[in-house]
Parts: C-alpha cells; sequence; structure tokens
C-alpha cells in the first residue's frame, strides 16, 4: 500500500483547527506560535490518561515484589515524580507549546483490571491559554517510566490511548470526552 507524502506545500494554512499553521510570505504552510496576548486571564484544568497493558501476571509479579526495580509503590512513586517533572516541562519539549507556570499537577492510579494499569494526571493553571498537553505530557511520562522500569520483566507491555479526559477554562469552557467529541 503507498503511503501519500506530506509537505509544506500538501498543508492548507486556512483549514480549521491548525492554529499552529500559518501562510509564510511565499504562500507555502508555515510553523507558527500562537498569540495569546489578548486571551484573558481564566482559572484552567485538565484530566488526561495514559493506559498500560501488561501481558498476564506480569502486574501481579510486580506488585507481589519480583520486580527488577523493587515494589510496584516503589516503581509508582518514581513514575509519579517524572509525571510531575514532564508536565512542568512540556513548554520544553513540545515546539509552539507556551511554558505555563502550573499551580498543581497531581498523578494517580487506577486498577481496572489484573493487568491494566491507568496513569491519569490532573493539571491546573491561571493562565491564558490551555492546560491540556500538559496533563497528557504528565500521564505520557509517567507510564514511559514504568514502562521502563518493568521492560526487564516483559517488553510486551503497551501503552495506549494516550486522551484527554476532560478539561475547563479558557474561551471555550468545559469539556468531558465522550460529550459530543
Amino acid at each position: 500500500m503507498s503511503k501519500k507524502q506530506i509537505s509544506n506545500s500538501n498543508l492548507d494554512p486556512s483549514a480549521p483547527g491548525l492554529s499552529h499553521i500559518g501562510t509564510g510570505a511565499t504562500g507555502d504552510a508555515e510553523a507558527r506560535m500562537v498569540d495569546v496576548g489578548q486571551k484573558a486571564i481564566t482559572e484552567r484544568t485538565a484530566l488526561a490518561s495514559a493506559t498500560l497493558i501488561f501481558p498476564p501476571g506480569i502486574l501481579s509479579e510486580i506488585e507481589a515484589g519480583a520486580g527488577p526495580k523493587g515494589s510496584l509503590s516503589a516503581l509508582l512513586e518514581v513514575a509519579r515524580v517524572a509525571g510531575i517533572m514532564g508536565a512542568k516541562r512540556t513548554g520544553d519539549l513540545i515546539p509552539m507549546c507556551h511554558p505555563l507556570g502550573l499551580d498543581h499537577v497531581e498523578i494517580s492510579y487506577l486498577r481496572p483490571g489484573p493487568d491494566t494499569l491507568e496513569v491519569q494526571c490532573l493539571a491546573s493553571c491561571t493562565g491564558k491559554t490551555g492546560i491540556e498537553m500538559e496533563a497528557m505530557t504528565g500521564a505520557s511520562l509517567a507510564s514511559l517510566t514504568i514502562y521502563d522500569m518493568a521492560k526487564a520483566m516483559a517488553k510486551g507491555i503497551r501503552i495506549e490511548s494516550v486522551r484527554l479526559l476532560e478539561k475547563s477554562g479558557g474561551k471555550s469552557g468545559v469539556w468531558r470526552s465522550g460529550l459530543g467529541d
């Protein structure tokens, strides 16, 4: 199956939703940082998640202390720090993402099944632009850290479904996944 090559000349800078693409001097699409200078300062929050799927029994082995990096609780605490640090550094990691002064970042864990771990990142700030990327980055970095610390037991751990669950603040107000995505 052939794949279509994407280049600047294939992008339509006037397409809706491409906030970080403008028109350059030659008329081609050009990357740009969105100007948030005139936006209102509002309280903003975002909740994101990432799901780790472990091969059968591996998560239970880690929980029982059989992992090379210690107990599950130790692994999750290291991942929590990585997720918080990742959220704080989002502006350095993602081009055109405004650096934000975060008010709060919280990493939590859910266990929806015996071989599944869900990482959630709740982030908040008072500012002129959204905090969704910080929440998704926090969930992603925590998940990658869990994979790194558990990979000696199973390379087949999968990180799936990094997604925004909800956000509030700004011009668009409240949004929740599943309610008119």
